[in-house]
C-alpha cells in the first residue's frame, strides 16, 4: 500500500454516515443566512424575486449566494460539533 491508498481508507473510514442531525444542523445555518442575507445584501440583482414565504426582492443570484455561505457555515458548524464530539 502506498501513501494514497492510506489516506483514502483513513477518510472513507473516519466519516460518519449523514445522520438527522447533520439534515437539521444544515437546514438551520442555511435559513439563518438566506434570512441575514434578505437584509444584509445592499445591491440586489434585478431579475424577478423568488416568491418564498412573501420575501420580495430576493432573486436566485442572491438565494444562491446566501445558501453557498449557509453551507460553509454549516459543513464548519458540523465539523466543529464533532470535534467536540457532540454529534
Amino acid at each position: 500500500m502506498n501513501i494514497y491508498t492510506n489516506l483514502f481508507l483513513g477518510v472513507t473510514l473516519s466519516s460518519n454516515i449523514w445522520s438527522i442531525k447533520i439534515g437539521i444542523i444544515m437546514v438551520i445555518c442555511n435559513l439563518i443566512t438566506i434570512s441575514i442575507g434578505r437584509y444584509a445584501i445592499k445591491v440586489r440583482s434585478l431579475g424577478p424575486s423568488i416568491p418564498i414565504l412573501g420575501l420580495e426582492g430576493l432573486g436566485i443570484v442572491e438565494l444562491l449566494a446566501t445558501t453557498s455561505l449557509g453551507h460553509i457555515i454549516g459543513a464548519g458548524t458540523i465539523i466543529g460539533l464533532r470535534s467536540i464530539q457532540i454529534i
